[in-house]
C-alpha cells in the first residue's frame, strides 16, 4: 500500500519528496542518491531531482515505499 503525501501547491519535486520523507536528511543528497538508487515515478526510473509530481503521480524507493501524491492540504503529522 502506498503511503499518501498531501501537498497544497500545485507539485512538489522529487527531491522535496525525498526529503519530506527522510529518505535523505539534506536536500543536497538528491543528486547522489538518484545516481545511485533506481527511483521510479509512475512505474518509469527517473534520476531528475527536479522532476515535479502532480496529483496521482506514484513514487517508488529501493527500499518498496511507494508514496501517492495527494492535493488534500497540509498533512497531519
Amino acid at each position: 500500500m502506498a503511503n499518501e503525501v498531501h501537498i497544497q501547491t500545485p507539485y512538489i519535486t522529487l527531491g522535496q519528496l525525498l526529503k519530506e520523507k527522510s529518505i535523505i536528511s539534506t536536500g543536497g543528497q538528491a543528486k547522489w542518491y538518484l545516481r545511485e538508487n533506481t527511483v521510479l515515478v509512475n512505474q518509469e526510473p527517473d534520476d531528475r531531482r527536479g522532476r515535479k509530481l502532480y496529483l496521482g503521480d506514484v513514487v517508488a524507493v529501493p527500499s518498496g515505499e511507494r508514496f501517492v501524491i495527494n492535493g488534500m492540504g497540509a498533512e497531519a503529522d
